[in-house]
């Protein structure tokens, strides 16, 4: 799919610019099938393409279609960490400037509300804070018309796990929420998609080739 077609779609000219802007002229096989598979129109998804494949560009496509089409909308980006909350932050405040849309991050780790959040369109959380706000039924929620899980693999992480798995139990049981997941390493794609009532998204392409190879006494040996 050639990038000037996302204008079908309803991604706003901001978007297919910022990506031309970085020598790219059509999507990659991960983003087409996201797109066949509904993102656009409102349909819950597990994203399961390698690292470097594009994942954030869908989310992409998703929130900006949302954001310009719905106002008063607000999509929830969430990260499992406060560093990986910055890079997203800085990415997306560069994306959105001059667009008339906002973007926030909010790491805190002190267990309360915050309403001020409320004024920003696009909130990048962890996922502790998301669970604070839920908690204390923050007014604007209501608005959320969209998560975007980022590493939804740490569901298996012994410490944030737990955490999450009861934050995405809440949300997919709102039926006006949509719920992206992404990851790259995740063993049961199958059953986490249908735990999820999501489209599942499954690409093997990469940006670089991945060689396999054993390291054995100095030497590897690379394999097919």
């Amino acid at each position: 799919m050639k990038l000037t077609e996302l204008k079908q779609h309803g991604i706003p000219d901001f978007v297919i610019d910022n990506l031309t802007k970085k020598n790219i002229s059509k999507l990659n096989p991960g983003q087409e099938k996201a797109i066949k598979a509904g993102i656009l129109e409102g349909k819950n998804a597990l994203i399961c393409t390698p690292t470097g494949s594009g994942k954030t560009a869908i989310a992409t496509f998703t929130l900006t279609k949302i954001l310009t089409e719905k106002p008063g909308s607000k999509v929830v980006y969430l990260v499992p960490l406060k560093a990986l909350a910055n890079d997203k932050f800085r990415e997306y405040q560069e994306l959105l400037k001059d667009t008339g849309l906002t973007v926030i991050q909010s790491t805190g780790d002190i267990d309360s509300g915050s309403d001020w959040l409320g004024k920003y369109d696009l909130l990048i959380l962890t996922v502790e804070k998301m669970d604070s706000l839920l908690r204390h039924h923050c007014s604007w929620l209501q608005q959320v018309r969209c998560v975007i899980c980022d590493e939804v693999h740490l569901l298996n992480d012994t410490h944030r796990g737990p955490t999450l798995e009861i934050l995405l139990t809440l949300l997919k049981d709102l039926s006006n929420i949509q719920i992206i997941a992404l990851s790259a390493t995740i063993g049961n794609p199958e059953e986490l998609a249908e735990w999820l009532n999501a489209e599942l998204v499954l690409d093997t392409w990469r940006p670089v080739k991945l060689n396999r190879g054993i390291y054995h006494q100095g030497e590897v040996e690379f394999y097919d």
